[in-house]
């Protein structure tokens, strides 16, 4: 569960401005400023106020979702490498399988909605593609973040409004 802390800040201030009409001093500029406390609200100067986090805590991992999500990634994911598969050769199935455990072990693990969307499991697609010296792994982990950006907070919002 993640949890987001904002600080607030409010726009009240506890000080007005005065300009001076009396030029007890004519070598000062005509636009010399004096302060006076009031306690009526003053909307040009705006002074923040220190007041306590809010937190914002992030929906835990839906297990159903992330199969169902899981098995429409590796669908859309197949359709958009087979485009590309003189890249990836006897390989396809095997870049396919491991893009697709990443993503569900994230989704299954870690993502709880918008905002969740980490870049953490796309660099480790690369990584794990690169060491086993599969080929196309910066285009099959760049495929795999594009469809995540695109699709998967629309289907969890999507998913959670059939929810009762």
């Amino acid at each position: 569960m993640a949890v987001l802390h904002t600080p607030i800040v409010s726009l009240w201030s506890t000080t007005t401005f005065i300009t001076s009409t009396k030029r007890k001093f004519p070598n000062l500029p005509t636009s010399a400023c004096f302060f006076r406390p009031t306690t009526t609200p003053c909307f040009f100067l705006l002074k923040p106020r220190a007041t306590p986090f809010q937190k914002y805590v992030y929906p835990d991992p839906i297990p159903e979702f992330a199969l169902h999500e899981t098995k429409k990634f590796r669908e859309e994911l197949k359709k958009k490498l087979y485009k590309e598969k003189e890249t990836f050769g006897s390989d396809f199935d095997t870049v396919l399988d491991t893009c697709t455990q990443l993503f569900g072990e994230f989704l299954a693990k870690e993502y709880g909605g918008p905002g969740t969307l980490l870049v953490e499991p796309f660099t480790d697609m690369l990584i794990e593609l690169k060491q086993r010296k599969l080929p196309g792994a910066n285009l099959a982990a760049r495929a795999s973040l594009l469809w995540a950006q695109n699709y998967l907070d629309h289907d969890w919002e999507i998913w959670n409004s059939k929810s009762p």
